[in-house]
């Protein structure tokens, strides 16, 4: 925009009765964290609100609409050694542009961001991802629907990295293996078709199972069929999975690079995988239950997933990474439906993918299933196997984790799930969340504790007794439970009463490993301080001495107090 348009766009701006969410007045802020911040809010605001630039403005009253002028000079400006202007642009991703312009109105100096729209995906600063909602600026994953809204609209501007054609691919870069299990793989998707596919050539093949554009080989099959050396036409995305072994100190051991076609890399990942037989003893019955460490279709649904929602743009490969008792999948991108537990509830496909058309045809193929069920398959799976729920890991707003556990971690939550065939999988999801002793909302605590499936104060909490006594497990019930505080006040007078007085350190011996296990070191410290102050308080026991020497007695009989 010429200064003319600036001038115009600025008392457009003015005329607005409130701040939009594209637009952000300051007076003199100069912070180079917040300005980034902003950025990233107003280019995902004005995507939202389909507009093409979004505008960060100083020197102008916020309330009043007011120009009263700025000393912020942005282009003589530095964060450490580096010009601002070159700071921020190095810090927001995807890249996008915005211009700095400096004008005069009635002699109060502006100074203008005019900020480019987001659209590819939602603009980070700093690898994270900001929106304006309402005056104020918060984290886009704060507001998951406003996150899947704003992939939704950003989708439908953004290429499809895995439909373009491949310059200089044809049919001879495809892998023969690949092909013919390809076909044997769309006839279980599509057995309705047995009758043709034997006259189909391969090119008819391909476009059929929407791996090719009318004969011309795209990025998906490339991926799915190609053969090794072809993941070269891919540059600079890199097509490859690569499977690493880490002892209990994390040092790697092994390692392996599985190359396209990802077609055929499932089974031969399942190959290098350690899956061992484990066995558990099912309250009630002599008989140990035996399973493998991991189901081979969820292992395979969590690498087909990585494989179809993998952002290949960001140049980085999917890893799977075997410890001694899990796996971790990761592949580069946001977990675009935001949640997994409201993608769970909602029952339904997610309204955006990242590749659709490679997602497609990995439907096509057998690979995954109808698109959108299959994280929820997995959460079944692992339930039917009385086995640990998938940990999605999504802290990291430009990765997907996921963590699958190959052995028992609570005898308690194995055995709920033997015993209670009346849960939902919500409640199966949530209960796995306190056994790996993870914090749940607060609406589903409330929801559990209702329903008496857990007990005990937050984030300390576990199975109730009305569970533990039905799955036959009271004794780890009251180790975790414990007794009330009459037993312990009578512990406490009971010794001095034998003893005559006592220290901090000796009623803390007494006490401690009585106490729950449900508490900590720290927790149980404090407890057992409490429980003296409210003994002493109640004129129970009595102090003599300094703070540091002090000594315990008793004020009264352990049978006066009725201890």
């Amino acid at each position: 925009m010429n200064s003319g348009d600036i001038q115009r766009r600025f008392l457009e701006i003015l005329q607005m009765p409130v701040e939009a969410e594209w637009v952000e007045f300051k007076r003199n802020n100069d912070n180079p964290q917040e300005i980034g911040e902003y950025i990233s809010a107003l280019s995902n605001g004005a995507a939202l609100h389909g507009k093409a630039t979004g505008y960060l403005v100083w020197g102008v009253e916020d309330a009043s609409h007011k120009a009263v002028g700025t000393k912020f000079r942005p282009k003589q400006a530095k964060r450490g050694n580096e010009h601002l202007e070159n700071w921020l642009l190095r810090q927001l991703e995807p890249r996008i542009d915005f211009t700095i312009h400096e004008l005069d109105h009635d002699g109060a100096r502006i100074v203008l961001f005019a900020i480019q729209a987001a659209n590819s995906a939602p603009v980070r600063f700093a690898d994270e991802e900001f929106i304006r909602v309402g005056s104020y600026k918060k984290k886009l994953k704060d507001f998951p629907e406003k996150e899947r809204q704003l992939w939704r609209l950003l989708s439908g501007a953004a290429e499809d990295w895995s439909a373009r054609i491949v310059k200089g691919a044809s049919l001879r870069d495809l892998d023969k293996e690949a092909l013919t299990f390809a076909r044997t793989q769309y006839l279980q998707k599509h057995p309705g078709q047995a009758g043709q596919i034997g006259a189909w050539d391969d090119a008819t093949f391909l476009n059929k199972a929407k791996l090719c554009v009318s004969g011309k080989v795209t990025a998906a099959a490339l991926l799915l069929a190609g053969k090794a050396e072809s993941a070269a036409m891919l540059s600079p995305a890199q097509a490859r999975v690569t499977w690493v072994v880490r002892d209990d100190k994390q040092q790697e051991r092994d390692y392996h690079h599985f190359d396209p076609p990802f077609l055929l890399v499932s089974d031969r990942l399942l190959q290098k995988i350690r899956n061992l037989t484990v066995r558990h003893l099912p309250s009630g019955t002599l008989f140990p239950k035996e399973v493998t460490q991991y189901d081979p279709w969820v292992v395979r649904e969590t690498l087909h997933n990585c494989i179809a929602h993998q952002d290949y743009t960001m140049r980085g490969r999917i890893n799977v990474v075997e410890t001694l008792d899990t796996l971790l999948f990761t592949n580069l991108g946001s977990f675009i439906p935001g949640s997994v537990e409201a993608m769970i509830r909602s029952n339904a496909p997610p309204e955006v993918y990242r590749n659709p058309f490679l997602a497609q045809a990995m439907v096509n193929l057998n690979m995954i299933d109808t698109i959108g069920s299959g994280i929820k398959r997995m959460f079944e799976r692992q339930w039917e196997r009385n086995f640990p729920m998938p940990d999605y890991e999504l802290e990291d707003r430009q990765r997907v984790g996921v963590r699958l556990t190959g052995q028992v971690l609570d005898e308690n939550y194995t055995r709920l799930l033997l015993h209670r065939t009346d849960l939902e999988l919500e409640d199966v999801i949530a209960l796995d969340k306190v056994q790996k002793k993870h914090p749940i909302e607060e609406d589903v605590f409330k929801r559990l504790k209702q329903r008496k499936l857990i007990e005990g104060r937050r984030p300390r909490i576990f199975v109730s007794a009305m569970i533990a006594a039905a799955i036959g497990d009271k004794a780890a019930y009251i180790k975790n439970r414990a007794f009330d505080k009459q037993h312990y006040r009578g512990m406490v007078l009971a010794y001095l009463e034998k003893f005559g007085d006592a220290t901090r350190a000796d009623l803390e011996e007494l006490l401690r490993n009585k106490v729950s296990d449900v508490l900590n070191e720290r927790q149980k410290k404090d407890w057992i301080a409490n429980l003296l102050q409210g003994m002493k308080r109640d004129g129970l026991i009595r102090t003599e001495g300094t703070t540091r020497w002090a000594k315990w007695r008793l004020c009264k009989t352990a049978s006066e107090a009725g201890g």
